[in-house]
Formats: C-alpha cells, structure tokens, sequence
C-alpha cells in the first residue's frame, strides 16, 4: 500500500432542508436553474498548486410526472466545472429518489473560492421536486 501525505486546508458544509418533508420545491424546466446549497473555501497562500478540492452532494427528489432528466451543476465562482444528468420517474414506488454525487477541482488557486450547487429539468413535458435532504460539503486536501 503507497500512503500518501496529504493535509485537510478547509472544510465546508451546509445542510439547507436536513430531511423529506412534505414542503417540496418543484425543479424549474432549463435553461432556468434552482440553487440548492453554496459554501465557500479557502486554499491557503502557502499552498502549492497540488491541491485539490474534493465536493459532495446528495439530493432528494421526486418524480411528478412522466420521467424528467435532471441536470446537476457545481459552478466555482460563477464558472461551471462540474454536471451530472439523472432521470427520475414519477410512477409507484420508483418516485423518490436520493440523487448523490462527487465532483473534484483540481489545482485550485489560492484564495476564497464559492462553490454553488444547482439543479434544472432538461424534460419539457416531466414535473419533479426537491423533497430533500440536501447535502453539499467541500474539503481542500494538499497532497504533499
């Protein structure tokens, strides 16, 4: 086994709606886009460019109606550096859905940088909602 050293800079996260409730949100068709979490992390001056930023995120969702695609995106600091589609149907027992992800940035400048989570329907005809939980968290790691 290889080990390497790496070191935790910051860490982030937030927890906007902790479980399913019956207050849902329902997820706007694109190009329009439902912010669902931001943090904000710090990589150190003294930090070399070997760092990298490692972001979960776990939604929970509902089929509405027929099978909506949901597009995923992180943005850092309003650019898009991160998508994932998921198709969620609306019919029985296949209606809730716990949609969870990673992304990693790679090489990170130093500085404060903010991390936005965001969710849209890609299926004009298909209904789906944010029933929660919602879960988004960042670590900065520097692998020496």
């Amino acid at each position: 086994m290889i080990k390497k050293n790496v070191r935790i800079l910051d860490y982030k996260a937030v927890q906007p709606r902790s479980r399913t409730s019956t207050r849902t949100t329902t997820i706007p068709h694109s190009p329009r886009r439902l912010r669902l979490a931001a943090i904000t992390l710090t990589v150190p001056r003294e930090s070399n460019r070997r760092n990298t930023v490692e972001l979960l995120a776990t939604v929970g969702v509902k089929g509405v109606t027929n099978i909506a695609q949901l597009v995923f995106r992180v943005f850092r600091d309003g650019a898009e550096i991160f998508r994932t589609q998921q198709g969620v149907e609306s019919a029985g027992s296949e209606q809730f859905y716990t949609i969870a992800f990673q992304a990693i940035d790679l090489n990170v400048r130093s500085g404060a940088h903010r991390y936005t989570l965001t969710v849209e329907n890609a299926t004009a005809n298909a209904t789906a909602q944010v029933v929660g939980p919602v879960n988004f968290s960042g670590k900065v790691i520097e692998r020496k």
